[in-house]
């Protein structure tokens, strides 16, 4: 984490920014600059909306429910977030291959044991000693995710899948 601080540091501040901040300041800057430089100026808004107050109130009941339904129209009767979803899956190499973590570890290793035993099983073949092994392997990686515990080391095979694309 050390080594790339400046980068956290910069993805966490622009979360922050674009879910917060800029929302709440891009909301109020409208509603003052529309209020100040056209309602303020144009005689016939200004009697209905007197004062600014009377602005935020009215255009808050009626922007608020609008946006709503925008938002819905978009995640439910458009094609857009379908569109979305399938750039960003196409982004993602991981809807396409095991994450690293307990998932490389511990659950598809189980599955393949787990799918190696049924064949034997199957076949009336006795498990070998090396399949056993592996079963112990795996029931105690199990145990220590149960405990809390960390699996792996996921910097290190990042690290090495670097210096092998670097070759």
């Amino acid at each position: 984490m050390r080594k790339h601080f400046g980068f956290r540091a910069w993805f966490y501040f622009r979360q922050g920014w674009g879910t917060y901040f800029a929302f709440i300041l891009a909301a109020i800057n409208t509603m003052v600059v529309t209020y100040y430089l056209a309602i303020d100026n144009l005689p016939f808004l200004k009697q209905v909306f007197p004062s600014f107050a009377i602005y935020s109130i009215t255009a808050a009941a009626i922007g608020i429910p609008l946006f709503i339904a925008a938002g819905y129209i978009h995640y439910k009767r458009s094609h857009a977030i379908s569109e979305e979803v399938e750039v960003t899956t196409e982004a993602n190499p991981y809807l396409y291959k095991i994450p690293p973590g307990w998932n490389a570890e511990v659950v598809f290793p189980l599955y393949l044991i787990l799918s190696d035993v049924l064949v034997k099983i199957s076949r009336n073949e006795k498990l070998t000693n090396d399949d056993l092994e592996k079963i112990s392997e795996l029931q105690k990686k199990i145990s220590l995710l149960l405990k809390g515990g960390y699996v792996g080391n996921f910097w290190q095979k990042v690290k090495l899948e670097n210096d092998e694309q670097k070759k």
